[in-house]
This record gives C-alpha cells, structure tokens and sequence, in this order.
C-alpha cells in the first residue's frame, strides 16, 4: 500500500500522529504536493492552532481548492476536523466547505475551562466504521477551545457544558474532535478503523 499523506497544515501534532501510524504499521509522508496527496489511498487532515492561520497556509498551497475535491477517505484530526466545515468563529476563518456548519467558541464556566483539556466520553448516535469496537464507556484526549454544534454529521458527540460533534462524516470526509493518536488503545482502533475504510 502507498503512504498515507498526512497534509503539512503546520500542526504540531504531525509527529505524534506519525508515530501512531508507525505503531500500526503504516508508512506515512507529510507534504503539500497535490500528486503525492491526489494518489495517497488515504488522507489525514491534524491541526492544531489557529484555524485563520491554518487557512492561510493552505490557500497559499492550493489546498483549500484541492481538498473538497478528493475522493479517498480523509480524516480531519482537532482542528483539522473543523476545518472540513464551513467556517470557524476562531478569526473568524471561512473553511473548507466539504461538511455544513461552523465551529463556535466553547463557553467557560465554573468546573469548565477553556480550552477543554482531557479525557472524555464519546456517545455514538449513528453507527458509523469509524467507531468499530468502540463503545460509550471509552475514554478519548481533547484540546480545544472551538467546537462544532451537533447537526446531521454528527456520528458521536461529547458533553462539556453542551453536547458539541466529536466525531462528523460527510461521505468520504470525516473527522474527530479529539486527538486519537494521543487516546491509547481506544485512539489505536479508530486509527485502524480508518486505516481499512473504503
């Protein structure tokens, strides 16, 4: 199998996520070459920062054009998955379009700092391979301060404060809110479950 392109969006999570793959036996190239990402059976989409920023670097690519139109399975990672919708209120940055809605500031409150730092549940509400042996009592790390109100992509959801999506697909795009490549054994399975989509 080629290499899974993971796309240079300056995220630092990149190396983590690489050693991920590298624990499931995957090769992996992070680049910005449209060839390379075009004839990767798969795409991964990290970010972690600003989603304006992000945003720029990609349009500076080109990627902002090339990724609505890919066909293979693409998974956005934190702020990669936010990037798939529409826009972010964070700037406020217009994104890329291929999944409706918008990412919203979290709310703080007493007992609910922002950024949600942690360990949380997932609640599935649509069967989704993703989440293939992965039941309500598993735990997954988040590290955000934006989220994305639940909607017709939702496949799981996490509640702090307010339900918020955890994890969204829109045909062959999907994303997590979380970090799996930093959620353990549970994180391990997505990433596999990702790994043999179609």
């Amino acid at each position: 199998m080629s290499a899974v392109a993971i796309i240079d969006s300056g995220g630092a999570n990149i190396a983590s996520l690489r050693a991920a793959l590298a624990r499931l036996d995957t090769d992996s190239v992070v680049t910005t070459d449209h060839a390379v990402i075009q004839r990767a059976p798969r795409v991964l989409l990290p970010g972690v920062g600003a989603a304006q920023d992000a945003m720029s670097r990609m349009r500076i690519a080109g990627l902002d054009k090339l990724i609505p139109t890919l066909k293979q399975p693409l998974l956005g990672i934190c702020l990669g998955m936010q990037l798939l919708f529409e826009s972010s209120e964070e700037g406020p940055a217009t994104c890329l379009g291929v999944i409706p809605g918008a990412a919203t500031r979290l709310q703080f409150a007493p007992g609910r700092p922002v950024p949600h730092m942690g360990w949380n549940q997932l609640t599935q509400v649509r069967p989704d391979p993703l989440l293939d042996g992965i039941s309500s009592l598993d735990y997954v790390y988040f590290v955000h301060s934006f989220a994305v109100p639940t909607s017709s992509a939702t496949v799981a959801i996490t509640d702090y404060g307010v339900a918020f999506t955890a994890v969204a697909r829109r045909e062959n795009f999907c994303g997590t809110q979380f970090h799996p490549e930093r959620s353990g054994g549970v994180g391990a399975r997505i990433l596999a479950n990702f790994l043999k989509s179609s």
